[in-house]
């Protein structure tokens, strides 16, 4: 395994609360599983992945967990495809060019 140099952009993972740790109050399948925070931010030491570290954050936090990643990406998207919103916009305009429900004065 590489070492990674103090300075490196990562991401670091810790667990918030073990399961045992939750609100009861939470539904089953939230307060059964644990509390997980996933931090991005600069290598304060050199560290190898699967490292306990601290980084410090773009706000100047500083935060300790597991190393994970170096140089991680953003990976977000909206969901699964939804067929039934490909016609919203389309049934949209044709509601408003028609006049239907716009409530005409």
């Amino acid at each position: 395994m590489d070492v990674i140099k103090k300075g490196t952009y990562v991401q670091i993972h810790q667990i918030v609360l073990r399961p045992d740790e939750r609100a009861s109050n939470l539904p089953d399948e939230t307060k059964n599983v644990p509390l997980e925070m996933w931090v991005k931010g600069y290598l304060n030491s050199d560290a190898r992945i699967g490292d306990e570290v601290e980084i410090t954050t773009l706000t100047n936090r500083k935060v300790i967990g597991t190393l994970v990643e170096v140089n991680p990406s953003y990976r977000h998207d909206f969901g699964k495809f939804v067929p039934e919103i490909l016609k919203i916009g389309q049934d949209l305009r044709k509601i408003l060019k028609d006049g239907e429900g716009c409530g005409r004065l």
